[in-house]
């Protein structure tokens, strides 16, 4: 279970059940809370490696000012929430208490609901919880809300997936997870070769190719499983990349290139002696070879 505590009212926004900790359930987490709530100031979270990318700068990122970062880290800077690191799990004992709490709390809950699937579970999730914080919740110290209203120009899908870069073949194909997914032609331009495109894999499970903020197609993926980051299969096999005829070699060339010689009545022929003897030597050596009659 993925969860979260309000640090000023101890109120518990969202929850949600995964089959593991992963990128795509924190998503679902925000996305609830953005919703509900408005988007939070901060977040304060551990050390884990989806919170904050352990990789080391590119050549490229290095050249271009940046540093490596995790999707989490992306979605946070898009939507200007800071992100607070806790280096020791006392530091995150508010939360720690909490889920000690749902685990003795919630589990009864769930087995009085007859929740059998993690659809079911979510379902009991979305009930307990407003239940389970107004009895819980304290006053805080300071009247109003620090959540902030959502932005009017964002789409909620094009914030909350996940992001990857695509450079687009020569058939007009990119590949994803070992899948060639074709580029129809779009409105300004047939095809899209060398172009580089970004990809949203968002939480519904679909794939979009998206070019300089358009949409050029969205797959459908093949099964309703749970968003695993990197990973897609899409519904409908993308149509074979057209086949281009090879273009036919040109036959080799069959005549010996013949060396051109000047006719005899040309001007260079008809210098005279003397003004062949003031030309410089390696020109009029050269001269020279030149006037020498060709044997037949």
């Amino acid at each position: 279970m993925l969860a979260a505590i309000d640090a000023a009212s101890s109120e518990v926004p969202n929850g949600v059940f995964r089959e593991e900790e992963d990128d795509a359930g924190y998503c679902e987490l925000l996305w609830g809370i953005s919703q509900s709530h408005g988007l939070p100031l901060a977040v304060y979270t551990d050390r884990h490696t989806l919170f904050r990318s352990p990789k080391e700068a590119t050549l490229e990122q290095e050249l271009a000012g940046e540093c490596p970062r995790s999707q989490f880290e992306r979605i946070m800077d898009e939507l200007g929430v800071e992100i607070l690191l806790a280096y020791s799990p006392q530091a995150k004992g508010r939360v720690e208490r909490l889920m000690g709490t749902l685990q003795d709390r919630l589990v009864k809950e769930l087995r009085e609901a007859g929740a059998s699937t993690r659809e079911e579970a979510n379902q009991v999730l979305k009930r307990f919880l407003p239940e389970f914080s107004a009895r819980f919740g304290v006053t805080p110290a300071q009247p109003g809300s620090a959540y902030r209203p959502w932005p009017e120009n964002l789409r909620r899908e094009d914030v909350f997936c996940f992001k990857h870069r695509r450079t687009v073949t020569n058939d007009n194909t990119i590949s994803f997870d070992g899948q060639r997914l074709q580029i129809p032609p779009g409105p300004d331009r047939i095809s899209y070769a060398r172009a580089r495109v970004l990809v949203q894999q968002r939480l519904d499970g679909s794939l979009a190719i998206c070019h300089k903020g358009r949409t050029l197609v969205v797959y459908q993926p093949a099964t309703a499983d749970p968003v695993r980051v990197g990973k897609f299969t899409p519904a409908t096999p993308a149509p074979p990349p057209a086949q281009v005829k090879p273009r036919p070699l040109k036959p080799a060339a069959t005549k010996t290139r013949i060396p051109h010689r000047p006719p005899p009545d040309h001007p260079w022929r008809r210098y005279p002696t003397s003004a062949k003897a003031n030309l410089p030597s390696q020109q009029r050596t050269h001269t020279e070879r030149q006037d020498k009659p060709t044997r037949g």
